[in-house]
């Protein structure tokens, strides 16, 4: 036989080798991501009015801690991008939640669905936007300066988004929940007969490099952040458990989600040693979930948003609210001149606010529910129980805090969280008994939509 025909033999059988070998295992789902993330200090750099709190009676007058907004970009093997921003403010407006959505869409190719903005409800930051304005006696000065940061504050929050998504490199998710015990249903404090529902679960989301060391850290927990009430900025103990968790590992960024925490406080509270103690306790937590069992997260991420009405009961009459602007005082007074203006402007007033309820489903390992406004315990402990308390997220205090949200549980009960409220928001009236079972539907509906994509 000559040389040629063994070599085209030879081959022949080396292409049919090739032909009947196994193919090489596709890239697994998890290992498909890729994250970025970036950071901006948003410490304002004057004395300003201090969100949370209508008590107080003048600026700030320094810092206790620096205060940031955080950005966390995510890209599935589908090429998705997605971007999670937590800032240590008290709320994102509806206003400011648009302006920075509209100029991610129009820049980054983000649509609004996949953007998610939460704030940490800081009671020691500046106020923003609009977000409870009938609780502070402002004048013509701290208005402005209120102005001129908040429009500050939306260009980095915009900036750090893009920041985040030019940083994307491969990486891998894992996900699973700690517990932390300091949240007290602040509902109790005089009244012990009432119900005392918390939500005591941390929950983390690991991001890491290919490498396998910790890029980023996203982690949550429901209770207000009102340890403290002075003067100076503070992230609370969601900032002091940033900073010690970025601590326990140089390079990775740590980025906080508030919970449905409305009806939770801290307690006891009111001392930088009591807030310094809670945020190494979350930050012990995030830390024993790390150093334990993860699972691993896969794509794709889904997402989805869409708004429901929430309607409103009756409102007060414009006579009314003429006698109480005449006689009322400080936030009753404030509030009775706003609703009055609104009816001035429009004609009446609103029956019904335009709620958004967004939803993230990342493959089949994890669905998060970022919800608005302060919301109850109440919700996050029943969407658990219905998706799954081992891999279900719900969060409050997202894209738009314009109000509390009560249960129907609370709703009944009244109070502050019932409706009392309403006046330091500026809502006409508290919401009608259906609010509850609205959202429960309208969340039912995205999930299911986003689990069957």
């Amino acid at each position: 036989m000559s040389t040629s025909g063994m070599n085209r033999r030879s081959l022949l059988r080396f292409f049919a080798g090739l032909a009947s070998a196994p193919a090489l295992p596709a890239l697994a789902q998890e290992d498909q991501w890729k994250a970025g993330v970036a950071a901006v200090a948003i410490t304002p750099k004057e004395p300003m009015w201090m969100a949370g709190y209508g008590s107080r009676t003048r600026p700030s007058d320094g810092v206790l801690h620096e205060i940031f907004a955080k950005a966390l970009a995510l890209e599935d093997g589908a090429g998705t991008r997605s971007v999670i921003v937590s800032a240590e403010i008290l709320g994102f407006s509806a206003t400011m939640a648009e302006a920075i959505s509209g100029q991610v869409r129009k820049r980054f190719g983000v649509t609004r669905e996949r953007l998610l903005l939460n704030a940490s409800h800081t009671h020691s930051g500046p106020v923003t936007g609009d977000v409870l304005l009938p609780a502070y006696p402002l004048d013509e000065k701290q208005t402005t300066i209120i102005r001129r940061y908040t429009a500050r504050f939306i260009d980095q929050v915009v900036g750090i988004v893009g920041q985040s998504l030019a940083n994307l490199e491969p990486a891998r998710l894992s996900f699973e929940q700690g517990l932390a015990g300091f949240a007290v249903n602040r509902r109790r404090v005089g009244a012990r007969h009432r119900p005392g529902p918390v939500d005591h679960d941390v929950p983390v989301l690991c991001v890491r490099k290919a490498d396998g060391t910790i890029k980023a850290i996203l982690f949550g927990y429901a209770c207000h952040n009102t340890n403290l009430s002075g003067y100076q900025y503070s992230g609370d103990y969601s900032g002091i458990a940033q900073a010690a968790i970025e601590k326990m590992y140089p390079g990775a960024s740590a980025l906080f989600i508030a919970g449905c925490g409305a009806d939770a406080n801290p307690l006891p509270r009111r001392t930088v040693e009591l807030a310094t103690m809670y945020g190494n306790i979350l930050a012990s937590a995030v830390d024993l979930v790390l150093k334990g069992k993860m699972r691993p997260v896969a794509g794709p991420l889904n997402a989805t948003w869409e708004y429901v009405d929430l309607p409103f009961q009756t409102a007060p009459t414009k006579t009314q609210l003429q006698a109480q602007a005449s006689k009322g005082e400080g936030m009753y007074r404030r509030y009775a001149e706003g609703l009055l203006r609104k009816i001035a402007k429009e004609g009446r007033l609103p029956e019904k606010y335009a709620y958004p309820v967004q939803v993230w489903q990342f493959g089949k390992d994890l669905t998060l529910i970022p919800l608005a406004g302060e919301v109850v315990s109440d919700y996050s402990l029943r969407f658990k129980k219905q998706y799954g308390w081992d891999n279900t997220w719900v969060a409050g205090y997202s894209n738009d805090v314009f109000a509390y949200i009560p249960s129907l549980r609370v709703l009944k009960e009244g109070g502050y969280e019932g409706g009392g409220a309403m006046i330091p928001y500026g809502q006409p009236a508290p919401f009608r008994a259906a609010v509850e079972e609205i959202i429960a539907e309208k969340v039912d509906e995205l999930v299911k939509r986003v689990r069957s994509s």
